[in-house]
């Protein structure tokens, strides 16, 4: 038996048990589309914790609870006559084969990654409505420092960008400039509206740069985390007290957590 076989043979054992949960689980034949939602956003956010951890074993089994809700959604639409699994991926094949036209069809100049990101774009953009905005494929539920960043992408896309990426820094320091003038003026309104453009103008340069902001930051969340756990578990083996203790006697052991890490890469 083939790989190709093998998992062929996996899939259809999947489809299989979902089809027979659906029907024989009190819990699984009740769920709908509404009602499963909230698990799939918590399996997305479980795989991405594992992708930023680089854990094979949790990817791996993480993978395996999305695709079980892609399955029962697809379920979900042939219960109800409207589609079934082999349309959802007819039509991801079909989509996949008409935005690659450099593999399926004539396209000869796309031969670069970033050509066919540029590519997929514009045939994104042909298949829309004429009237549809080129922001429109932004999903407005998205968390907004990654809609920020998908924001700037589609602009870029046609041609709404710095000409030269070192010229983002003079928009980083205006915007900088405005939320202290705010600070001053102590307009709480006006505060958060020139710290979204601060950052919105730090997220523009990450991108210019090749920086995922999402992931940047969320690097500095897991380092902060590991180095206050580290602060917090030498103040108790001490048998004292975050609270009693001064912010220099803190820093001490934070530096020394800096140093741990150091040592350790």
């Amino acid at each position: 038996m083939t790989n190709r076989e093998k998992q062929l043979q996996a899939f259809g054992r999947l489809l299989d048990i979902l089809a027979e949960l659906r029907q024989k689980c009190p819990w699984d034949s009740k769920q709908t589309n509404q009602s499963l939602r909230p698990n799939t956003i918590e399996e997305v956010f479980e795989l991405s914790d594992a992708l930023m951890r680089d854990d094979n074993k949790e990817i791996c089994k993480e993978l395996g609870d999305v695709l079980m809700h892609v399955c029962f959604y697809a379920m979900f639409g042939e219960e109800k006559g409207k589609f079934d699994l082999a349309e959802v991926c007819d039509r991801l094949c079909d989509k996949l084969i008409f935005r690659h036209p450099h593999i399926y069809g004539d396209r000869k100049d796309v031969l670069t990654a970033d050509a066919v990101e540029d590519s997929w774009e514009q045939i994104k953009q042909k298949e829309k409505d004429g009237n549809r905005s080129v922001l429109s494929g932004v999903p407005d539920a998205l968390p907004s420092l990654i809609k920020a960043y998908r924001i700037q992408d589609k602009a870029r896309h046609v041609g709404f960008d710095w000409d030269e990426r070192s010229m983002v820094w003079d928009k980083v320091k205006e915007e900088i400039k405005e939320f202290q003038t705010e600070i001053d003026n102590m307009d709480a309104d006006k505060m958060e509206a020139e710290f979204g453009d601060v950052m919105f103008s730090l997220i523009n340069a990450a991108r210019l740069y090749h920086i995922n902001p999402d992931t940047a930051l969320e690097r500095t969340n897991r380092k902060f985390i590991s180095r206050f756990n580290y602060l917090e578990q030498h103040t108790l083996k001490q048998g004292r007290n975050l609270k009693d203790m001064t912010l220099a006697e803190m820093d001490e052991i934070w530096e020394e957590a800096k140093r741990n890490e150091r040592e350790k890469q």
